[in-house]
């Protein structure tokens, strides 16, 4: 999925390119916003304040931090931050019209961290409750078709089955879509291949249908 080692934010510019940026205790505080001079910085974004945000790494964990730096806010997984929060792997950051996700596909990491298994996959334990049932309905079709030209749950279907609004549910999707390294691959190919590797780490099997 990358090259990088350890935690590393993918910070993707205005016309969707991305580059890494590895994180190290050694720089223990990371700045992002507009400016030049910014560690991450995001100068195409009007829509961002100066210096927007900061990472900072306290103890064995990375952390967001907003704590009203910026005029139009930061959102992690769709909620707007508020104060601080400890970035997991597969977080999505949006503030302006820009996008980071935090990776981090260093096995066992933090203790109870967030794991990801030897091929690099999330395990089980690394989703949130409401991301597993989303991916649960994603894959339903896979499960319970007769044949083999199954589609994966439209996003509809995925919000009438877990009782989320479609926007809900476009949230956990992106979420997923970096969780599991397929968010650079095109629209039409997303969902059948997250599908795919769900069933394959066996994070979604026939006794969750």
């Amino acid at each position: 999925m990358t090259g990088v080692d350890g935690p590393f934010f993918r910070v993707y510019d205005s016309e969707g390119r991305h580059r890494e940026l590895r994180l190290s205790p050694k720089q223990s505080r990371i700045t992002i916003g507009r400016s030049p001079k910014a560690d991450v910085s995001l100068f195409w974004d009007d829509e961002i304040s100066r210096l927007h945000a900061v990472a900072e790494y306290l103890g064995e964990r990375w952390a967001l931090v907003d704590g009203g730096l910026s005029l139009n806010g930061t959102f992690v997984n769709g909620d707007r931050l508020a104060g601080r929060h400890t970035l997991r792997p597969g977080d999505v950051i949006r503030m302006g019209k820009s996008r980071i996700t935090f990776h981090d596909f260093t096995e066992g990491v933090g203790g109870d961290r967030t794991k990801t298994s030897r091929d690099g996959l999330p395990t089980l334990n690394s989703l949130t409750a409401s991301q597993r049932s989303v991916v649960i309905a994603l894959c339903r079709p896979y499960l319970t078709g007769m044949d083999g030209f199954a589609l994966p749950a439209t996003n509809q279907r995925i919000a009438d089955e877990v009782f989320f609004s479609v926007d809900t549910v476009k949230v956990h999707l992106r979420t997923l879509f970096a969780k599991f390294g397929v968010e650079d691959l095109p629209q039409n190919q997303k969902r059948a291949r997250l599908a795919n590797l769900a069933i394959k780490s066996g994070i979604v099997s026939e006794r969750d249908i």
